[in-house]
């Protein structure tokens, strides 16, 4: 499980320290892609897996099938743990994240993101206010 929000810098070489408390959940592969938000998504490769066989599911004639797998599927990289539990985000992903000093690495339960702290701060300011609109979602979700 993957929870919490934590502070780290990122180096000249595109290397960040993954939190110890999610190592152990993570395995020493896991699959960093795109996320939705101008941040990235880091999957255990199990549950990569499980999202890939739902994703390959959708009917290639769908527009929004194949875009899907697009935004999923091609800048993905399978990425690996050093020794200092630190992993090298490609570059192509750091310029999309606009990661370039402090990052943040928050916990989504499932699979955790990876955001610039100015990206990050930005989302945190825009939710401030949204706290009723989301409450009637997770209503209408039945949770």
């Amino acid at each position: 499980m993957f929870l919490g929000e934590f502070e780290h810098v990122i180096d000249d070489k595109g290397r960040v320290a993954i939190p110890a408390r999610f190592r152990e959940a993570l395995g020493e592969r896991f699959v960093l892609t795109r996320g939705f938000e101008l941040c990235l998504q880091a999957f255990p490769l199990m549950m990569w897996e499980q999202l890939a066989t739902k994703v390959d599911r959708l009917p290639l004639g769908s527009p929004q099938a194949r875009n899907m797998r697009r935004i999923l599927f091609a800048p993905a990289a399978e990425v690996e743990l050093d020794r200092q539990g630190r992993i090298v985000i490609p570059q192509g992903l750091r310029e999309y994240a606009g990661l370039a000093e402090e990052v943040l690495i928050t916990g989504m339960n499932t699979y955790f993101e990876v955001w610039s702290r100015t990206q990050w701060q930005t989302l945190q300011t825009e939710l401030q206010g949204s706290g009723s609109s989301i409450a009637e979602q997770m209503a209408e979700l039945g949770i």
